[in-house]
């Protein structure tokens, strides 16, 4: 059984720089001894002898530490072993159905029993605001109760006031009296009649902010999709980490989420590890704005909108043994400051436009998505009859494409190949194969 010892040794590796350097931290001179007989010592996480037995609760529909299939045993199991500093929470068979996200903690490994174990939610429902609510309020007002109950996660959306922009609040239901509800922290926003404001009973079912080392393994995340409303990437998904480092996600199954699969933001060091998403709105996988060195590999992503969405500013990652399948737009999407990623040995195929994409990111004076390298993937029936495999838009500089293999099935059509922006620069086609397509290679 994987336990944190083994987790932190992968996470200490990647935030060495597991692309970019080879050294330890202290350089290559460091003459100090090796560590050959570990013991406990008060914030050393780094050398760890091997222990027989570690903290462990279970949470089950009966015969558990916990009993209950719902997100309060969960949320239970998982606060105890956050005031106990690290260890597990263990999901038994059965079906969880949330009213609220799931909040992990730093230290915790939450793992279920494979298929057996699904977390779900039921269906979702949105009522207008009846006042108007102040940035330093705590409270809103509906125009009718609902169904909504104290505990509840809930999403406030509106138009901001002052700029015209989207405004999207999270917060959850402490205390109510008929349609007023109190929210467990103030809303630092301005929720005003004239924004048309909504409550709306949309959350990801596992989510976290500003936390670290943590597992997710073998279960399954079903978002009900056909009964729940939409929510953007940026604010949900079956998993959704905020400002999150030393992720795994192991053997996960994330389906039918009206929005994205998985999705993390300015999270670094997260590691994404035969799993499986598939059939939501949006993104099978989303490495959001700013994440750093991104691990993502041996998993599937089909009949999503997207099947990989490298985000703003995601470097250093690496994309590697996936399957991306018949996903409606998209297999791969790398656009604005995406730099100095590896995408090898995948398979696209049956994607809706375009196999593999690079954005054209025309916003600024340089956001394309250069020095990134695309090797040894197979890049299958792409689009309609005017396809194109791998599409490299406007001013991308740097890239690598070598040793792919690229094939129509389905006959030539007016089918491409590689269709390079006639701005692009430094393009560099290496030993890649072509099979029954209209034109190999596009070029202006």
């Amino acid at each position: 059984m994987n336990h944190r010892r083994s987790f932190l040794k992968f996470s200490s590796a990647m935030a060495a720089g597991l692309w970019l350097s080879s050294k330890d931290s202290a350089g290559e001179d460091d003459q100090r001894p090796p560590v050959v007989s570990p013991r406990a010592t008060d914030g050393d996480e780094r050398h760890e002898p091997e222990w027989d037995e570690h903290l462990e609760i279970t949470v089950g529909p009966d015969h558990a530490d916990l009993v209950g299939n719902d997100d309060k045993a969960i949320q239970a199991a998982v606060d105890y072993i956050s005031r106990r500093g690290t260890g597990t929470v263990r999901l038994k068979p059965g079906t969880y159905t949330l009213r609220a996200s799931v909040q992990l903690t730093s230290g915790l490994r939450i793992v279920g029993s494979g298929p057996e174990t699904i977390i779900t939610r039921g269906a979702s429902e949105s009522i207008a605001l009846a006042a108007d609510s102040d940035w330093y309020d705590q409270e809103i007002t509906l125009a009718d109760p609902g169904g909504f109950r104290v505990g509840d996660s809930i999403l406030l959306q509106a138009t901001n006031p002052h700029n015209g922009g989207q405004t999207a609040i999270k917060r959850s239901i402490i205390a109510r009296s008929d349609r007023r509800l109190k929210l467990n922290d103030g809303l630092r926003e301005n929720l005003w009649l004239s924004g048309k404001p909504t409550c709306s009973s949309l959350f990801p079912l596992l989510t976290s902010e500003h936390t670290k080392d943590v597992v997710i393994e073998d279960l399954v995340l079903d978002g009900n999709r056909q009964n729940t409303e939409n929510l953007n990437g940026n604010y949900g998904g079956c998993i959704f980490l905020q400002d999150c480092t030393d992720y795994t996600i192991r053997r996960v199954e994330a389906r039918n989420f009206n929005g994205d699969g998985i999705s993390f933001q300015i999270c670094h060091d997260v590691l994404v590890d035969e799993c499986y998403s598939h059939d939501n709105a949006d993104l099978g996988v989303h490495p959001g704005s700013g994440s750093q060195r991104p691990l993502i590999r041996k998993s599937r992503f089909e009949r999503n909108t997207i099947g990989l969405f490298w985000c703003w500013g995601v470097r250093y990652g690496l994309a590697e043994d996936n399957q991306m399948t018949d996903n409606r737009s998209y297999g791969i999407s790398i656009g604005h400051n995406d730099t100095d990623n590896v995408m090898q040995r995948n398979r696209i195929s049956g994607s809706g436009l375009v196999g593999i994409l690079f954005r054209d990111e025309s916003r600024g004076e340089d956001f394309w998505a250069n020095r990134n390298t695309v090797v040894d993937n197979e890049v299958i029936n792409s689009g309609g009859e005017d396809g194109v495999a791998i599409d490299i838009q406007g001013k991308t500089k740097d890239v690598q494409i070598r040793r792919n293999t690229i094939r129509e099935d389905r006959g030539p059509g007016n089918r491409t190949g590689i269709r390079i922006s006639s701005t692009a620069e430094r393009v560099i086609l290496d030993d890649n194969r072509f099979e029954g397509l209209r034109t190999e290679v596009s070029k202006p």
